[in-house]
């Protein structure tokens, strides 16, 4: 009888060590269930011929094409010794050609006719203008004369095409599934019956026969939605069962005193707030009354007024008696956030001072290079309780840092911090405190509930009065350099009227790049694919002799020492310096009203939401805000393409809708989830909105009914192969 490899054997037992090992280390796969879960990417029917003009945007790419061969012929060089054979492929929407040298042009030559149809696997290449596969792998799909029925049986077949890689083309790793394809089978089916028939779903092995060896169409789309499920389903349940354990834990109520500390801070604002604001500052302050820990997600537009949103929530906990902690990723946003929180609290961020008012309370800053008599008296302030704010980096986490009180947690820019670091911080106090994350990278619904499912979600949508509009364009500074030399006349412009201008490089420039960039930069002087990204330190030296000198032009960048960054950005924001010429360590949080103007170079080095990002330090005063994109890029290029939807809104949403759409799911998940490989292959989480909003109900009222899973053992299984120990540490204490 044949051998049916267990679900969890090792493939080296099927397969043989040598492809084994290939599987393993290029594409993740170790077990006949991982080959199972590798679903083809697109199906190509014999008859059908698979687009050669995509190909040219997928230069350097491993691709798989079904295509006919259009003519074949081989050509000699080195008077005779030397010979090629040039295959021309086409589709119908293109043409491709093959190139085959040396010994390695007489198998292709007899087997590659005019007229026959094969697959064809190789890395895309551009030589003379022309597109090409060189020594590409191929399997013909002509069917052997003498096996009739196989070939009547193969012509009507749905030809699946994998995610491939080099040492191992698609139609090889099909074999592969071939031999663990019966294992299907033994698969434990996760999904409780009621609802797989409650929603008209197959079952899970159907579905995994149907994905890889479908006979028709809707076989795929069958599969397609019952492998769906299975991924939100899955992963709704384990941030159910975690929103189900959160709502367990003790923590002490923390409601804002009247005629506390909350209210004679609102009594002292200048303005009003947003109806945004306030709504959403009900939403915590509700959470905050509550005897179990708050767990909550505030996202919002750049300048939507988060931080204020944040310190109120801070000084209600304050109020009642315990103490908030601010966590920053960087020391310059760290810093930026202690001197914005002492500007808008005024003397009540002087509690216990001379001339601080008697509600107050003291505000302490502790990162990781101040002075050992200013940490230490940080220190003092914080287990004594003198101190009931304090803002930092990870210093805050050290095992130095203990708190007299801790109630609530504000993690600003929650994507930077690995989950033990907010852990530790949570740690910290007597019970559980409460907690706030925010982030200013907008984020789309479905997002937030697959990556942020154990998260009750606030958005912050609407700008505070006053806050002025950006203007963004595009300079395509190759195809018009004029465009760009107008760049820094409005730079000097704005300088003129008052103003101040941010320039963003994507590099520092200082050496930290391999000395082969030399050789890169002098080889690619032509081509803005292959040079160097622009760098800080050159383009401010380039500005200040050029068409900036005579401006006080400064520098900024992560490997300065902090406290020449501190005075840098003192001094941008007393207006002393005038172009601050920067990467992206300005990207959160830094506030500086009187900038209204940036230029990002090579920006699209960056991505949609970082652009966003950086786009919302300017305009944030009373004058408009201009933002430009300078690209050396082609007018037809995808970057472009994406630089120009930057240019088109100002909605975050809308803009991290589009960055998604453009990037796999993947690498979002992997961002929030700290390194957790996604589990998502089939589940696409902007299309699939509606399936994740279904399998959040369903999680959350299976959770409700049975917290442990004891009665779907099959439910069990599936969360433990999406949790292993690192994973479960990572939910439980995310």
């Amino acid at each position: 009888m044949e051998h049916v490899p267990a679900l969890d054997e090792d493939l080296k037992k099927t397969l043989g060590p040598a492809t084994a090992k290939v599987l393993a280390e290029q594409l993740g796969l170790h077990t006949a269930l991982d080959l199972l879960h590798h679903y083809p990417r697109r199906y190509a029917e014999r008859g059908e011929l698979t687009s050669l003009a995509e190909l040219a945007d997928q230069i350097d790419e491993h691709v798989t094409v079904v295509a006919q061969v259009a003519d074949a012929r081989v050509l000699t060089f080195n008077g005779g010794r030397g010979k090629r054979l040039e295959v021309t492929i086409t589709d119908g929407s293109g043409r491709l050609q093959l190139v085959f040298f040396g010994a390695g042009v007489h198998k292709p030559h007899k087997e590659l006719l005019p007229g026959s149809r094969a697959m064809f696997a190789g890395k895309v290449s551009r030589f003379n203008h022309k597109l090409q596969l060189a020594h590409p792998a191929y399997e013909p799909l002509g069917a052997d004369a003498s096996d009739r029925d196989a070939a009547t049986a193969f012509a009507n077949q749905l030809i699946p095409i994998y995610p491939a890689c080099a040492k191992l083309e698609s139609w090889k790793i099909a074999k592969c599934v071939d031999a663990v394809l019966p294992s299907a089978q033994e698969a434990v089916d996760p999904l409780p019956p009621a609802l797989r028939e409650g929603r008209g779903l197959v079952p899970l092995t159907e579905a995994l026969l149907k994905i890889h060896r479908p006979a028709t169409k809707a076989d795929i789309e069958d599969a397609r939605q019952r492998l769906k499920w299975d991924e939100a389903f899955v992963l709704q349940v384990a941030l159910a069962r975690r929103r189900h354990a959160d709502a367990q834990l003790p923590a002490v109520p923390r409601r804002p005193a009247p005629g506390g500390l909350l209210d004679s801070f609102d009594a002292e604002l200048p303005f009003t707030l947003t109806e945004g604001q306030q709504k959403v500052s009900k939403e915590i302050f509700d959470d905050l009354a509550t005897s179990h820990p708050m767990h909550r997600l505030l996202q919002g537009e750049v300048g939507s007024g988060k931080t204020l949103v944040a310190l109120r929530a801070m000084l209600a906990v304050v109020g009642s008696g315990g103490q908030a902690a601010m966590l920053a990723p960087t020391e310059v946003l760290a810093q930026q956030h202690h001197r914005s929180v002492v500007e808008m609290m005024g003397e009540l961020a002087e509690g216990g001072m001379l001339g601080g008012s008697d509600q107050g309370t003291k505000v302490v800053l502790l990162t990781g290079s101040m002075g050992m008599p200013a940490r230490r008296q940080a220190l003092l302030d914080l287990v004594t309780g003198e101190a009931g704010i304090v803002i930092g980096t990870h210093a805050l986490i050290e095992d130095k840092v203990q708190f007299h009180d801790l109630g609530l947690v504000v993690v600003d820019e929650q994507h930077r911090f690995g989950v033990e670091q907010r852990d530790a911080l949570r740690s910290k106090g007597k019970q559980p405190p409460h907690l706030l994350v925010m982030t200013a990278t907008p984020i789309p619904r479905t997002v937030a509930m697959t990556v942020f499912g154990d998260l009750e979600t606030s958005v912050l949508d609407q700008l505070p009065a006053g806050r002025s509009p950006i203007a963004t364009h595009v300079v395509p500074a190759k195809d018009k350099p004029h465009f760009l030399a107008r760049a820094w006349e409005r730079v000097r412009e704005e300088v003129e009227k008052g103003h101040q201008a941010y320039v963003v490089c994507p590099r520092i420039g200082d050496g930290e790049d391999d000395p082969k960039n030399a050789k890169k930069k002098a080889a690619a002087a032509d081509d803005p694919d292959k040079r160097p990204p622009l760098a800080v330190l050159e383009v401010a030296e380039q500005l200040a002799r050029g068409p900036l000198a005579g401006l006080s032009v400064e520098v900024l960048h992560g490997r300065m020492d902090p406290a020449d960054k501190d005075d840098v950005m003192r001094r941008f924001t007393a207006g002393e310096v005038k172009v601050l010429v920067a990467t992206t360590v300005i990207e959160v949080g830094v506030n500086v009203p009187n900038s209204t103007v940036m230029v990002i170079m090579d920006a699209d080095r960056f991505g949609v939401s970082q652009l966003h990002q950086l786009r919302g330090r300017v305009g944030r005063g009373s004058a408009p805000g201009l933002c430009l994109l300078v690209s050396e890029m082609h007018e037809a290029s995808p970057a472009r393409a994406r630089l120009a939807a930057v240019a088109a809104t100002l909605d975050g949403f809308e803009l991290s809708r589009i960055d998604l759409e453009q990037r796999r799911e993947g690498d979002v998940l992997g961002q929030a989830q700290s390194g957790v490989r996604s589990s998502l292959r089939m589940l696409a989480v902007i299309e699939d909105e509606e399936v994740i909003a279904q399998a959040r109900e369903e999680a959350t009222r299976v959770v409700a009914e049975d917290p442990a899973l004891e009665r779907l053992p099959g439910l069990r299984t599936a969360l433990d192969a999406l949790l292993d120990t690192e994973r479960e540490q990572y939910l439980e204490k995310g």
